[in-house]
């Protein structure tokens, strides 16, 4: 089972090489059969090994071989599979092949088509490595791996310069964490003499006390490594521009991808962070900030996928709350169900823009019910399982149970509990005023064509995923069904929590009034009474916090200006510095050279020959004479 394992990262990996270096000679239906197949014949595997997993849950590694050995470090290439690598495998394994497939239809007639499934295959590869590392420095190659894929595939139009630097941004952004991240890693093995990750938690446990300092430096710098990649407070920029990208990209990266690495990396050195409750708690903190920052800028964008977008980054925000008051199952729990549905989302977007000929903004869209009737029911499955409605969707059921531990954890986790009851009324409000507005009302944009059947079944797939992927968890006042949380047992042990059936079933009602009522909310304002909100818009106050909240609480204008600009004005001051006046009298020298040289190049034979004839006569003189 564990040589089954390392081979899953391998599929994709062959898929990218074959694609890399034969795309060009594949054809179109080739590199879809290449580009879908590698990926689906992982997912394959996944299903099977998960099968085979439920049989004998007992953990299995592999090492392919020690990667280098200096000085007694000797760090390898070992794979292991347990409970919580196995979830993530079938979140990055089946969501992956869904959105391949999907692309093989969206993303035909490009001209870059090869190209793209190669960076798609490699980004699912590396991923795949990155939840399957027993070494930590192992995850770390397969983090940077995704990092380099996300920026590959947000800049994949690249003709256009916004595209690139919307690449730019997102790879330099998250750098800033992976910085944090590198600098965690080398305190944790100069301390602990090992990367292997069961090892250091173990050792970490046996040499540091609750709160030690370089536990709580550790776990700091780490953490600082996931909010880059998952995008939270105050890394959190990168994210709506990398919208740039061709729609599923932002399928992949949002819901199986980049975004869940952050969650996954912590999740998987939960004890450290057990070892530093207050780095522990900052983690809740950060979550229920971003969260609610978050939905407040989703509600007032007009881009579709920028509506998505601050959705996942306030979704994150619920994992990462989780994350904080020690829910380590059910952080994973928020994590596979969002994929779900964030995946559905992006995908029917994905539909509606392309069908309304690239149109992103949702007050120009309108009256697609009747037009794309399964984009429209695709859309409006996935937008209740994000509002999580009550009893019919996944998203009930894994961000209620986050809810409710954080109400069980104390003082600080109700305050925790009430930023994501107040994100829980926000998300009704936001993603229902998408589906009034761009599904209801008058057309504005007649859509054109129709949807194959490489579109058609990840929709459908991803509905019923989006609905009773919930399932295996359920709280005790319907069903009690611990099926997740047991399955995961072996890797985060501890008490179970508190048992209160009553107050849960309280807090489960009270939770599904509030997203009940901002899908109410949203009705009212976008359905029934539209006039009123553009009468609330015309105060300046209104407009001027519209405006803060549609920019993201200007975040890139204070990095702007703290940042960016003072390193240019740097940059610029530097120009004339005099160390460089060598190196540009070496560039003007092969300039020169160049031009005189290629003075030469006539295209007239006679002169070639000659020359070559000199040089021959010149060769034998040299070699009698000396």
């Amino acid at each position: 089972m564990g040589v089954l394992a390392a081979l899953i990262p391998v599929l994709p990996l062959l898929g990218f090489l074959m694609l890399f270096l034969a795309g060009a000679r594949l054809g179109a239906r080739g590199i879809a059969v290449v580009g879908v197949g590698s990926v689906g014949i992982a997912a394959g595997m996944a299903l099977g090994l998960t099968a085979w997993f439920l049989a004998s849950p007992v953990p299995v590694e592999v090492s392919a071989w020690t990667w280098m050995t200096v000085d007694g470090f000797a760090p390898r290439i070992g794979f292991r599979l347990d409970a919580l690598s196995l979830i993530m495998v079938l979140v990055v394994t089946v969501i992956g092949v869904l959105i391949h497939l999907y692309s093989a239809e969206f993303m035909a007639g490009d001209e870059g088509y090869a190209r793209y499934f190669a960076s798609m295959n490699l980004f699912v590869a590396a991923m795949l490595v990155l939840v399957l590392a027993a070494d930590l420095l192992l995850l770390y190659l397969g983090w940077e791996g995704v990092g380099l894929c996300s920026y590959l595939l947000i800049g994949f139009w690249y003709r256009d310069p916004a595209n690139g630097r919307a690449a730019r941004k997102a790879f330099i952004v998250t750098r800033i964490g992976d910085t944090a991240f590198a600098i965690g890693l080398l305190l944790l093995f100069t301390h602990l003499d090992t990367t292997d990750i069961q090892a250091l938690m173990g050792r970490a446990q046996g040499q540091w006390p609750a709160g030690a300092p370089l536990a709580v430096a550790a776990a700091a710098l780490l953490l600082g490594g996931a909010i880059g990649k998952s995008a939270q407070l105050p890394l959190q920029t990168w994210l709506p521009d990398a919208m740039a990208g061709p729609t599923p990209v932002s399928a992949l990266i949002h819901a199986a991808t980049m975004v869940t690495a952050g969650i996954y990396l912590i999740a998987r050195t939960h004890a450290l962070f057990d070892l530093a409750p207050a780095v522990r708690d900052a983690v809740g903190a950060i979550g229920a900030a971003t969260l609610v920052l978050a939905a407040f800028s989703a509600l007032s964008q007009t881009d579709l996928k920028r509506i998505l977008a601050y959705s996942t980054i306030s979704q994150i925000g619920y994992m990462v709350l989780a994350l904080g008051v020690g829910a380590w199952a059910s952080a994973i729990f928020h994590l596979m169900t969002h994929a779900f549905f964030k995946a559905l989302l992006f995908l029917a977007a994905g539909v509606v823009i392309q069908r309304l000929h690239e149109e992103h903004d949702i007050f120009r869209m309108g009256g697609l019910r009747q037009r794309l009737p399964l984009v429209f029911w695709a859309f409006l499955i996935g937008a209740s399982s994000l509002a999580a409605l009550p009893l019919v969707t996944a998203g009930f059921y894994s961000k209620d149970l986050i809810l409710w531990r954080a109400w069980s954890a104390g003082p600080f986790g109700r305050a925790l509990w009430a930023a994501g009851i107040l994100g829980t009324f926000l998300t009704g409000l936001y993603i229902f005023r998408a589906v009034f507005v761009v599904f209801l009302g008058p057309v504005r944009t007649p859509p054109r064509g129709g949807i194959g059947p490489a579109v058609a079944v990840p929709l459908v797939v991803l509905s019923v995923l989006a609905l009773i992927g919930g399932f295996v968890e359920t709280p005790d006042f319907f069903g009690g069904v611990p099926a997740l949380t047991d399955f995961l047992a072996p890797v985060f042990p501890g008490p179970p929590p508190p048992g209160d059936p009553g107050g849960e079933a309280a807090a489960s009602i009270f939770a599904a009034l509030v997203a009940l009522a901002g899908v109410f909310a949203a009705y009212v304002a976008y359905c029934r009474r539209p006039a009123m909100v553009a009468t609330i818009l015309r105060h300046p106050a209104a407009e001027a916090m519209r405006r803060c909240w549609a920019a993201g609480w200007g975040f890139d204008w204070l990095y702007d200006r703290l940042l960016v600009r003072p390193l240019v004005a740097t940059a610029r001051a530097g120009r004339a510095d005099v160390i460089d006046a060598g190196f540009d009298a070496l560039a003007a020298f092969c300039r020169q050279s160049h031009a005189m040289l290629s003075r030469w190049q006539t295209g007239q034979v006679r002169w070639y020959a000659a020359w070559i004839g000199a040089g021959t006569i010149l060769t034998v003189a040299i070699s009698v004479l000396a």
